[in-house]
């Protein structure tokens, strides 16, 4: 960015021309979107968001703030994402701890939860949830958060991605009092006395396959690990719906993100599991992305 004192050498520069010439970088160096994430930026930059933003935007800019401000543009004009710039990103209610060692909580990951939450009211407040793959912990906590009285477990393969859900889960105070984490290849990490009493089985996993192309501010800067699961791009959710049987409650269910074009292959996997009931439910883009299914019901 420019230097402020040369463009007002005279007098202390207020957020707002920084704010406008911040957006003027970012246009100029091919950010589709640089007005809201110059905005964003800036609210990092300063601590204030939204309307207490505007209502300072005439405050005069600290040297401090002006240094993060000019830190965040460059990463983001070297084409890292703005969530990661940023450090944070919403998620529902969440306000998460988001970097490189964990992927981006996603819009469509929102809705999985929504589909999560119908199964859990379904079978009653004393159901288990399991989030498999946890990345940032998104899909747990905001179960723990939205259903506090629910016993969530979260897991995940990396121990520096634990980490970050590590942090997320101290960040959501009391409501985190029922969350416990565990570190493991999917199943194989959560204690053996959970097996046959979890209401619901949740993920995420990498669902893309290795020659699918990245748009390439993914590829660069988010975990392979997290994305790519093997030739096919279904083999991550496979070895769950085949497991999770064995885990779950009668009448339980998992709730599993997928690839838009994976649809009928992944309700052959839930037959093949035993599943009696499964769907395929879309976003809010009309794309076919979470699979339920319900194991069987116990005998009358």
């Amino acid at each position: 960015m420019t230097d402020p004192d040369e463009l007002y050498p005279d007098e202390t520069v207020p957020w707002r021309l920084l704010l406008e010439e911040a957006a003027r970088t970012l246009a100029a160096g091919g950010i589709e979107r640089p007005h809201p994430e110059a905005r964003r930026i800036v609210e990092e930059a300063t601590g204030r968001e939204g309307a207490e933003l505007i209502a300072h935007l005439d405050d005069p800019a600290t040297v401090g703030g002006v240094a993060a401000l000019d830190r965040m543009v460059e990463r983001r004009l070297a084409g890292e994402p703005l969530q990661y710039v940023l450090g944070r990103w919403g998620f529902r209610r969440l306000d998460l701890m988001v970097d490189r060692r964990a992927l981006i909580p996603r819009p469509e990951t929102e809705g999985l939860v929504d589909h999560l939450l119908v199964e859990l009211d379904r079978l009653g407040p004393d159901a288990v949830v399991v989030d498999l793959g946890t990345g940032t912990g998104a899909i747990g906590l905001a179960v723990a958060q939205e259903r506090p009285r629910t016993e969530v477990h979260l897991t995940d393969v990396d121990e520096a991605t634990l980490d970050v859900a590590r942090a997320n889960l101290a960040g959501i105070g009391v409501a985190g009092a029922t969350v416990a984490i565990h570190h493991g290849d999917w199943f194989a990490a959560l204690p053996v006395d959970l097996a046959g009493r979890v209401g619901v089985v949740a993920s995420n996993p990498p669902y893309v396959a290795e020659d699918d192309p990245l748009p390439r501010e993914v590829a660069d800067w988010e975990p392979r690990r997290a994305l790519v699961s093997g030739p096919a791009g279904t083999e991550a959710v496979a070895a769950i719906v085949a497991a999770a049987p064995g885990w779950l409650v009668p009448d339980g269910a998992v709730v599993i993100e997928i690839g838009e074009t994976q649809g009928d292959e992944v309700l052959d996997l839930a037959g093949a599991a035993g599943f009696t009931e499964a769907e395929i439910h879309d976003d809010l883009a009309g794309r076919p992305r979470v699979l339920v299914a319900r194991s069987p019901r116990p005998e009358p």
